[in-house]
């Protein structure tokens, strides 16, 4: 009898183990777009999951990997799916910009945080109740455009060709940049849009060599960038090429090839990490991403991994100060999750050093981001 009580005791004992361990384990859903027309940006992203920390302090961290194919469509199912169905405590994507502003709504109302390594600032300004689950792991617009808008005024730029993405990335860069250029006395002479999909631009880059500009910019993320340039180098434009952080993968150097040479971007520190200082406080934490993955997949990830594993260190910040409130896969914990990211002060990550408030999800200063151009087929800092 005694033998049986302590046997049937021990099996109560494993049985709350079990439940209390299946509690103490954080879902996080990644959606990217590993296939598709954004599959340049989402390929480093997925590769970048197995590199995501998976526990923080007793809970385990549990990733559930999914692909939208790149269409905003799918996406929106996709999320619903590991909402509804995989109970995800946060959702890490998607990878395009049209397709994270497509599912904003649905992930504030079931109340679950999403950080969005997406280009456009959109995806968290101008801030509204729906943005407030959502948080931001690439620098926003504003900062990148304040970079390069400040070196056409050193470069005495007084006319520009700008040409962009027609989508929420584009649409924004398009605010921003116009905004910025008013304010220096930059005059737009021409401003042109085109289709993420397009093979040819030749009738919007006639337009611009038309004008002729000082300078042109091209604002648009992953493969899309190389088109409007080297169609302007074919024609013969002889004036500065500009690009966004958008830009900032290898493919753009491979495919573009010597016709972007000598292009101004303004992006992440990853690009010319061996000439960052060591004082920097994000090169460590760089370098330590890159050599992972580099031993992971025998090649360095594009500067659009690095978003989705700050996205990383993000949570593993934020899931201990919410676990003390809530248990991980309630309403409660979501909540609490939500307030720490919005209270992350001095995270260093890949790209620089974020510090979220209620008014900025996106937390990057001008740590976040370096002057780049393009020589013989490499990444520079310009100096």
């Amino acid at each position: 009898m005694l033998l049986k009580r302590l046997i049937a005791a021990s099996l109560t004992l494993a049985a709350v183990t079990s439940v209390g361990s299946a509690c103490a384990q954080v879902k996080i859903g990644v959606l990217t777009s590993s296939t598709g027309p954004v599959s340049l940006v989402g390929i480093p992203q997925k590769n970048t999951v197995p590199l995501l920390p998976t526990s923080v302090g007793d809970l385990k961290i549990e990733y559930i990997s999914l692909d939208d194919a790149s269409d905003p469509t799918k996406s929106v199912t996709e999320v619903k799916k590991l909402i509804s169905e995989y109970n995800v405590d946060a959702i890490i994507g998607p990878s395009g910009s049209p397709n994270a502003m497509g599912v904003i709504s649905f992930v504030a109302e079931a109340g679950v945080p999403m950080l969005a390594p997406v280009g456009t600032a959109a995806v968290v300004q101008p801030m509204t109740e729906p943005k407030k689950w959502v948080f931001k792991t690439t620098q926003n617009d504003d900062l990148i455009a304040k970079a390069l808008v400040d070196h056409m005024v050193k470069a005495k730029v007084k006319t520009v060709g700008f040409i962009t993405i027609n989508d929420p990335f584009g649409e924004n860069w398009a605010k921003v940049f116009t905004e910025l250029a008013a304010k220096h006395n930059i005059k737009i002479v021409a401003n042109e849009r085109y289709q993420r999909t397009d093979t040819s631009v030749t009738a919007q880059t006639l337009k611009i060599m038309a004008a002729n500009p000082d300078a042109v910019l091209v604002a648009a993320p992953g493969g899309p960038t190389v088109l409007p340039q080297t169609t302007l180098y074919d024609q013969g434009y002889k004036g500065q090429m500009y690009q966004t952080h958008g830009a900032a993968l290898p493919a753009f150097l491979s495919l573009g090839k010597k016709k972007v040479d000598g292009t101004i971007l303004a992006a992440s520190l990853m690009l010319v990490l061996p000439e960052i200082a060591d004082s920097n406080p994000a090169k460590k934490v760089a370098q330590k991403y890159i050599d992972d993955y580099t031993k992971l997949y025998g090649g360095a990830p594009a500067t659009f991994g690095a978003n989705v594993y700050d996205a990383g260190l993000l949570l593993q910040r934020a899931i201990p100060t919410a676990a003390k409130k809530a248990k991980p896969g309630t309403k409660e914990f979501r909540a609490a999750l939500r307030d720490a990211l919005e209270n992350t002060k001095e995270l260093v990550g890949t790209q620089g050093v974020y510090n979220m408030t209620p008014a900025d999800h996106s937390g990057f200063d001008e740590r976040g981001r370096e002057l780049i151009q393009v020589k013989d087929g490499k990444w520079t800092l310009l100096k």
